[in-house]
Parts: structure tokens; C-alpha cells; sequence
């Protein structure tokens, strides 16, 4: 039932975002919902871990460090190197770069989770990429775009305790008090996870329906490119440094999937409207590629 599920859900994630896009009245009211879905796929994917997991990813820190330098150097290259091969115009050349300079996103963990990845490794690498990014953001745009940005640190530290940490801890308390059902747990936690996230999906792309029309070819192909080469050079290199196939797989959507909803909100207020318009795109394809992604993956760590 388990793979059944995940391996409809890139179909599921692209009916339903077609869905949104004809229909976006009635999913774009229901935007209070992310945070608390989110919240609630995070408290699922921690009632299917132990401490003990956290425990053994202590020993990836090289694994959690990779992932960072390829966060904060490798992507800022490729946006910047995308963006310049495309000719993009001025306003969406800074948006594209403005994704590339910025943390890995919540829901890089859904989408690790569903991919049969290391779960808490993708916890850790999002924690940990986040507070870097505090300070590597505003210095990584200033080199590239010549500008420096604000970080809204305080906004982000309780986004991840809210969104991460708090749900995942409780999970593990669950998991540790019902023990005798978790292969239950288990087995329940993906099929939930996937409706949860397709319904998250489809609010996003309800909300930026305007968006989605008005990013034109080459602003799409743009975003596709970065994410798709985010993705192949995470894992790629993660395994030229011996990364075993879970490890490489988390690191791949680590890298891949950016706090796209921070890089439009960075780039609307330093850059104008016109420069959140990649950001705001990206936040929709990234969660589709990582759904196609997800399936892929799955298969690759039987």
C-alpha cells in the first residue's frame, strides 16, 4: 500500500496542481493550512524515528558539511551560471540568484521521507543549513548581485521550531510510548504524508496562479534547469565522496529544494515585485520535481 501510494503521488501532485490552476478560488482561502500540515507530515515522519536515529547521524557530520558547502557555493554557481546562459531580464536574473543563495526548505524533509532517504540526516542538514544561511545569504548576494539583504533570522529560528522541531520531537515521544504499533506507524505515516503534501501543493499553487502566467518560457525553464541540475550534482558528487545511496539521495534534495518562499519574499522587498516572480515558481516546481524525484528514488534504496 505504502509504495502504491508513493508512487502515484508525482501523478496525484501534478493532477492536483492542474486542478489549482483551473480552480484556485476556493484552495487559495484555505493558506492557513501550510504551516499546520507541514507540522503535521513532520510529527508523522518523527512518530517513524527513534533517538537513536538522531544518534547515528551524529557520525555524518562530514555528510551534513558536504551538503552545505554544496548549498552555499555549488548553487549560487549554477543559479548565477543558468541565469547568465538564459539572458534572463535584469528583475528575473536577481530573483533566480537570490533562490540559489538561499537555505534548504522545510519541505525538502517530506519529500526525503517519501523518497525511503535519512530522514533525520535532511533534519539536521535543514537546521544547519538555516542558521548558516543567516549569514551566507546576505554575504553570497552582496559578491553576486552587489546588494545586501536583511535576513529575518528571529522569523526563520521559529519557523524551523515551530514547523521541525517541535512536531518531530513529539513524534518521537509517540513512537517511544506506542512502540508496540510502530510498524503500524510505519506503514500509515507515508499514505497520510502524501495526501497531506499533495493538498500543501495545491494551495501553493492556488496562491500563485498569476504567477504561474505571467513567468513566461524562460523564467520556467530557468527554474527547471537550476533545480534539475541542484538535484543531479547533489547526488553525483555526494557518491564521489563516498556518500553511501540514502545519504547521497537526502543531499540531493537538500541541495535541490531551496527556501523558495524566503528567496521571493527577499527579493520582493530589496528587488521589486518582478524580482520574486523565480522564487515564487520555484516554490511550486521544486515540490513537484521532488515528488517525481521521491518515486525515482524509492526505488533506488530497495
Amino acid at each position: 500500500m505504502t509504495n502504491l501510494v508513493v508512487k502515484i503521488f508525482p501523478a496525484g501532485a501534478v493532477l492536483f496542481s492542474i486542478y489549482a490552476c483551473m480552480f484556485p478560488q476556493g484552495l487559495n482561502k484555505l493558506s492557513f493550512l501550510i504551516i499546520p500540515l507541514l507540522g503535521f507530515i513532520m510529527f508523522g515522519m518523527g512518530a517513524t524515528l527513534s533517538g537513536r536515529d538522531f544518534v547515528k547521524t551524529a557520525g555524518k557530520m562530514n555528510y551534513v558539511l558536504l551538503g552545505i558547502v554544496l548549498q552555499f557555493v555549488l548553487m549560487p554557481i549554477l543559479t548565477y551560471l543558468t541565469a547568465s546562459l538564459l539572458a534572463l531580464p535584469r528583475e528575473q536574473f536577481i530573483g533566480l540568484v537570490m533562490v540559489g543563495c538561499v537555505a534548504g526548505g522545510t519541505a525538502s524533509n517530506v519529500i526525503t521521507f517519501l523518497a525511503g532517504g535519512d530522514v533525520p540526516l535532511s533534519i539536521t542538514m535543514t537546521a544547519c543549513s538555516t542558521l548558516v544561511g543567516i549569514f551566507a545569504t546576505p554575504a553570497i548576494s552582496s559578491v553576486l548581485l552587489g546588494q545586501m539583504v536583511h535576513i529575518p533570522a528571529v522569523d526563520m529560528f521559529k519557523s524551523i521550531v515551530l514547523v521541525v522541531f517541535f512536531p518531530v520531537l513529539l513524534g518521537l515521544l509517540v513512537n517511544r510510548i506506542f512502540r508496540k504499533h510502530t510498524d503500524t506507524i510505519k506503514k500509515t505515516a507515508p499514505v497520510i504524508s502524501v495526501a497531506a503534501i499533495i493538498f500543501v501543493i495545491g494551495i501553493i499553487v492556488s496562491l500563485n496562479v498569476k504567477n504561474i502566467y505571467a513567468c513566461g518560457i524562460l523564467v520556467m525553464a530557468a527554474v527547471i534547469i537550476h533545480n534539475a541540475l541542484g538535484m543531479f550534482c547533489g547526488y553525483w558528487i555526494a557518491r564521489l565522496f563516498k556518500c553511501d545511496k540514502k545519504s547521497a539521495i537526502t543531499i540531493a534534495i537538500e541541495v535541490g529544494m531551496q527556501n523558495s518562499g524566503l528567496a521571493a519574499a527577499l527579493s520582493a522587498k530589496y528587488f521589486g515585485a518582478a524580482a520574486a516572480l523565480p522564487g515564487a515558481v520555484f516554490s511550486i516546481w521544486h515540490n513537484i520535481s521532488g515528488a517525481v524525484f521521491s518515486s525515482f528514488s524509492r526505488r533506488m534504496t530497495k
